[in-house]
């Protein structure tokens, strides 16, 4: 089962030198009809224009800095991500 950073969390890609915070979890990039673990914007600058927006899974982080607030509802959440039948958040 695969496990999932909650949102908030900072990490650096691979062959990246910024960082960036997790802001969406299983994102489906419409145009390609693919599903990434991640999006994420620039740490610490946020967003700034939705081209800044990065689209990743989890084998393509190098670094964990911070790990996102996680409380019963978010904790929840993950768990139904992990889970066989998972959720569908769209």
């Amino acid at each position: 089962m695969k496990k999932y950073l909650p949102i908030g969390s900072v990490v650096l890609l691979k062959e990246a030198d910024k960082k960036v915070i997790i802001v969406g979890l299983m994102q489906n990039a419409t145009e390609t009809e693919t599903t990434w673990d991640y999006c994420a914007l620039p740490y610490p600058e946020g967003i700034f224009n939705s081209i800044n927006l990065s689209l990743f899974n989890e084998d393509q982080i190098e670094n964990i800095f911070f790990i996102g607030f996680q409380d019963t509802e978010a904790l929840e959440f993950l768990s139904g991500l992990s889970s066989p039948s998972g959720i569908n958040p769209n």
